[in-house]
């Protein structure tokens, strides 16, 4: 999965999760601004389950935008992969 299909997931869960129109959601937005942090938290919840990762809360608490997201799975399945 390149990191153009793991951001467009990642923007489109986003939108669905809180609620959002897919076009109110950039790589640049914060999830603070967003949601609240139990929002957050069902958010990683969400990326762990779609890219079948796992992300620590101490992890989590680091992710401040849709970027950082987005670079964190890109970690985690690149990391997944190399273990195979």
């Amino acid at each position: 999965m390149t990191d153009t299909e793991i951001e467009a997931k990642v923007l489109q869960l986003v939108a669905d999760q809180l609620g959002l129109a897919r076009t109110e959601v950039a790589s640049e937005s914060e999830f603070d601004k967003l949601g609240d942090s139990l929002d957050k938290t069902e958010l990683m919840m969400a990326f762990e389950d779609s890219f079948d990762v796992s992300i620590s809360d101490e992890t989590a608490s680091t992710v401040r935008t849709v970027a950082d997201a987005v670079k964190l799975i890109r970690v985690h399945m690149t990391a997944k992969q190399t273990e195979v």
